[in-house]
């Protein structure tokens, strides 16, 4: 937001520099992105006396002697048709920086600087200067616009800065607003900030005005739409006299980045700059059916805006109607069928308090944005809209442009715009701070603030402005209390559940490494995504509505859908990944991701959700196979020192026969399997893809585990393949199970090739493993071995009626 010092001072007696001002406001809480002085680029250009003016025959321009005050009498060569002996004018000296500007004498082209010259054969020691070329426009000083020489006034110091005289001196602050502070918005609202940090008396400004008779008895202002417009507030102004605003309301105008129009559109800018409150001005002749009504759009209701733009609306947008039509677009622009115009001779002013979403989404979806709904976007307050009100009313009459009747329809839901009381405890304020505020600094800081604050005890008595919506409890007394004490008050100081540690990686975060690091290691990229996701994503994954991952958080305010709801499961975003990388041409990859699930105890929530610690493993390509990814399960499974359990299971967006539970000693951690074919179709992937999800939160009761040494065998080991023939439901962790349960010197056991049809019965499947038997402390005779296998056999045919593969 800008702030030009010189506005600032028509309400708080600044009696320090700008670096110090600065200072004093980033202290308080307001960082200013930019200071800058408006004729920052002009230099060495002062208040010059022509002397003598002679025409250079055959050419437009004059030879003049001008008075330079200290630099003396110098030649200027000038070929501005208003320049004449006894004229004061800005004179840029040689070595001056002024505005270049293009043959039009209008548009700025770059800074440049003045050296001396020669022009027809007359040396030339120096420019008298336009108004342009000083960086000004009408708006900043009368006289600016015209194509010539500046002139000064009559009393202008001859050889004296004209940046004082043109105010080029003046200072713009462009200060960020947080979201918390919209009362800030304004000139008026720094200036209750400069005051309270300076300890300086705030100057309200002017909301006197007289009310003459009523013209407009019969009009009515009625609010459909409430919940979108607590309050909506206008007043009848006759006998309008259009014409130009004064200077210094121009100026101020332009200064903000805002040109001047006519007295009355000038004054609702100027309202909207100075309070914060946007405001209109309807013209009374327009407005038909004698009345205004606000309420929702209907379907494929059309307004014309004052840009000449038109727009389709929906029942999601709010507008201002007379009796018969749309005439504005609430909180963003006027209509055109309602425009103040050089015969307007009556108006209705407007000042309103919309709901800040609805503008904020309604400008969005229109795609159509203003100073208005910037404004109305970050919130507005009802008590500043009955103090625009009365401004602009003030002003109008100040600026002799019309009569004030006492015509002033207002419609509101009774929210009150008086101070609100609030007791706190001044032990919980300091000991939000970690330290102790004298009392006497409380009083000062709190009733600089306008809060009035009472101590009585350990209670504070607290008043709270209208505008301070922000204020709602004792930490919010401890931020304003600290922010204008110091910061540098506060000490270090440990919190309560605090302790000194060495530093490092705690127990968790150690694991999570490891985990990380394995995978890695296995040739999976880690991937990171939203903590919210879509209903789309719910819908993708074909689950049922009484599923227990669609009971998710929905987030009151979210950027889009496709990121209103918290993931409750990790897969839908791994899917997408996957399929992403699929339509870029990269048809083989593998992904991991560890973040949080937030599953809510109870909808609408009543307390923190838990947030669970999840990875989730994706795989996709050619070569991958539901059993590639089940060796990728098993590194989590290695690197805590457990082994995992796989059985047959079911999931809605999985193959039906690629699916498994996984356990870990009877507990259930996650699952595996392969992306269905009806959901790799959704989304267009190409080649197959895997993904499995485990749960570390269940895991984590294995971080830390002892890893018990094994030395490696001095003997050979022996390894033994066998294609084993099963019902098609048996699964590979049956088989692996059951090996390693009937032999104890079987350390490992791993699928190499399943095969189905040819002369296998319909219902048979065949599975071939690798198996290692490792010997101990001597060395395993053959015999022995075939003791082993024969065990394994029988153990499988009598459990899972296993037969070897001829």
């Amino acid at each position: 937001m800008l702030a030009p010092l010189s506005w600032l001072k028509e309400y708080v007696d600044i009696d320090v520099t700008p670096q110090e001002l600065e200072d004093k406001l980033f202290s308080c809480g307001f960082e200013v992105e930019e200071r800058y002085e408006v004729g920052k680029d002009i230099s060495n250009v002062v208040v010059g006396l022509v002397k003598t003016c002679e025409a250079i025959p055959d050419t437009h321009l004059h030879l003049c002697q001008v008075d330079a005050g200290k630099a003396g009498v110098l030649q200027i060569c000038c070929g501005a048709d208003n320049v004449e002996a006894g004229g004061k004018y800005p004179l840029a000296l040689v070595g001056a920086t002024v505005y270049a500007t293009a043959k039009d004498h209008v548009t700025i082209e770059g800074v440049m600087t003045i050296g001396q010259g020669k022009l027809r054969g007359y040396d030339s020691f120096g420019m008298l200067c336009s108004g342009t070329e000083l960086g000004l426009n009408e708006d900043l000083y009368p006289g600016a616009g015209y194509n010539g020489l500046l002139v000064l006034p009559e009393d202008a110091e001859v050889g004296a800065d004209v940046k004082p005289i043109l105010g080029l001196d003046d200072q713009i602050f462009d200060i960020a607003i947080t979201a918390n502070r919209p009362d800030c918005q304004s000139i008026y609202g720094i200036a209750r900030e400069v005051a309270a940090v300076l300890g300086k008396e705030l100057k309200v400004p002017s909301l006197e005005y007289t009310e003459h008779e009523a013209l407009a008895d019969s009009f009515s202002v009625s609010v459909d739409a409430k919940d979108l417009c607590p309050r909506y507030s206008a007043h009848y102004v006759y006998d309008v006299k259009m014409g130009p605003s004064p200077a210094w309301m121009r100026r101020r105008l332009a200064l903000t980045g805002i040109g001047s129009i006519s007295n009355i559109v000038d004054i609702t800018n100027y309202v909207l700059k100075e309070l914060g409150q946007p405001m209109h001005a309807f013209d009374y002749s327009y407005l038909e059916g004698g009345k205004i009504n606000v309420r929702r759009a209907n379907n494929g209701e059309k307004i014309q805006t004052l840009d000449e733009k038109e727009f389709e609306l929906t029942d999601q947008n709010l507008v201002i109607c007379d009796g018969v039509k749309p005439v504005a677009l609430a909180g963003i622009m006027g209509g055109l069928n309602s425009e103040i115009k050089d015969n307007t001779t009556a108006v209705m002013f407007e000042a309103a308090k919309f709901a800040r979403d609805n503008i904020r989404k309604s400008s969005r979806a229109l795609g159509q944005a203003s100073d208005s709904s910037a404004l109305y976007s970050k919130g507005v307050y009802e008590y500043t809209t009955v103090m625009a009100m009365k401004r602009a009313l003030h002003l109008i009459e100040e600026l002799g442009c019309g009569t004030v009747s006492s015509s002033h329809f207002e419609d509101n839901t009774g929210n009150s715009i008086e101070p609100h009381e609030m007791k706190v405890s001044i032990n919980k304020v300091n000991g939000v701070l970690g330290i102790k505020v004298p009392d006497e600094d409380i009083v000062r800081i709190l009733t600089n603030l306008q809060m009035q604050p009472v101590i009585n005890g350990d209670e504070l008595t607290l008043q709270i402005p209208a505008y301070r919506e922000d204020m709602e409890d004792y930490p919010d007394v401890a931020e304003e209390v600290i922010r204008m004490y110091g910061y540098d008050h506060v000490e270090g100081t440990f919190m309560p559940t605090a302790r000194v540690t060495m530093g490092g990686l705690n127990l968790r975060q150690k694991n999570e490494l490891r985990i990380k690091r394995a995978l890695c290691a296995a040739g999976v990229y880690e991937g990171m995504h939203y903590s919210f996701f879509s209903p789309s994503d719910l819908d993708l994954i074909r689950l049922p509505e009484d599923a227990k991952e669609r009971h998710a958080i929905q987030l009151i305010n979210p950027i889009n859908v496709d990121l209103s709801l918290m993931r409750t499961t990790l897969a839908p975003q791994m899917l997408r990944a996957m399929a992403g990388n699929q339509k870029k041409g990269i048809l083989e990859g593998r992904i991991f991701e560890l973040g949080n699930i937030f599953i809510p105890k109870d909808l609408p929530l009543t307390e923190y959700p838990d947030e669970r610690e999840t990875i989730c493993i994706g795989a996709f390509g050619k070569e991958e196979t539901f059993f590639t990814m089940k060796g990728l399960c098993d590194v989590v499974a290695d690197t805590l020192g457990v082994t995992f359990e796989y059985s047959a299971a079911e999931k809605t967006f999985l193959h039906p026969y690629q699916t498994a539970t996984i356990t870990c000693n009877g507990e259930v951690v996650g699952y595996v399997g392969k992306v269905s074919y009806e959901v790799a179709d959704d989304l267009d992937m190409s080649v197959g893809a895997f993904v499995a999800e485990l749960d570390l939160r269940v895991l984590s009761q294995y971080y830390g585990k002892q890893q018990v040494f094994v030395p490696i065998s001095k003997h050979d080991e022996e390894k033994r393949d066998f294609a084993f023939v099963v019902d098609k439901k048996i699964t590979c962790g049956e088989i692996e199970k059951l090996i390693y349960n009937a032999c104890d010197y079987v350390t490992s056991v791993k699928l190499f090739d399943v095969y189905e049809g040819g002369q296998l019965p319909e219902d048979k499947k065949s599975m071939a493993f690798s198996v290692v038997f490792t010997p101990r402390d001597e060395k395993i005779k053959g015999e022995k071995v075939e003791g082993f296998v024969a065990n394994i056999l029988k153990d499988l045919k009598d459990k899972l009626d296993a037969t070897l593969r001829a």
